[in-house]
């Protein structure tokens, strides 16, 4: 009978490291899908800032409008004031739109940060479409340091006409301690 149970405790055990590599490859690999998945379908407002977007000229659609808040936030701890100039626009879709966000170094020293842009409901991520964006690219602070920066967008024709209204948030976070000239690092 001890055979017999150590076979079984052997078999138990070869299936549970089985479950556990399987469990672990899964949420491994649950980032890359989701991601994948999110850049298809729009799901939960990622959109893709690595580049402009390009723009086809369209006829603006005056009968309609269409609000587009915006929202800012800082990751805790960032050393940043972070707000946009206008909490929100009445635009038509078709017609090209400049607002500016203003951000400001709460430090006595230089840092970089990166705003991450999101876009809710995600059906409308594929129709708001920037031009021109801060968040396209890493912004650099000199110590105390405040800049007005431009987001330029329209927003499709061909949004669903059940989408009334859009809500463009960025999160603006610290991506790089800048060594200061005495050779200590900040942040």
């Amino acid at each position: 009978m001890s055979g017999e149970h150590t076979t079984d405790t052997k078999s138990l055990v070869g299936k549970l490291v089985i479950l556990a590599a399987a469990m672990f490859g899964f949420g491994f690999l649950m980032v890359p899908l989701y991601d994948i998945f999110c850049d298809i379908t729009g799901f939960g407002g990622k959109i893709d800032t690595t580049r402009p977007a390009v723009v086809e000229s369209q006829l603006p659609d005056l009968s309609r409008t269409v609000t587009i808040e915006f929202v800012t936030s800082v990751n805790e701890y960032a050393p940043w004031e972070f707000r946009p100039a206008v909490t929100s626009m009445e635009i038509h879709p078709g017609e090209f739109y400049e607002t500016t966000f203003y951000a400001r170094n709460l430090t006595p020293r230089r840092i970089v940060g990166q705003a991450v842009p999101s876009i809710a409901p995600g059906a409308a991520a594929r129709y708001l479409q920037k031009t021109e964006c801060f968040c396209f690219t890493s912004q650099q602070f000199e110590a105390d340091e405040a800049k007005d920066m431009p987001v330029r967008f329209i927003v499709d024709t061909d949004l669903p006409e059940y989408v009334d209204r859009i809500t463009l948030a960025y999160t603006f976070f610290v991506i790089d301690q800048v060594v200061s000239s005495s050779g200590t690092t900040g942040i």
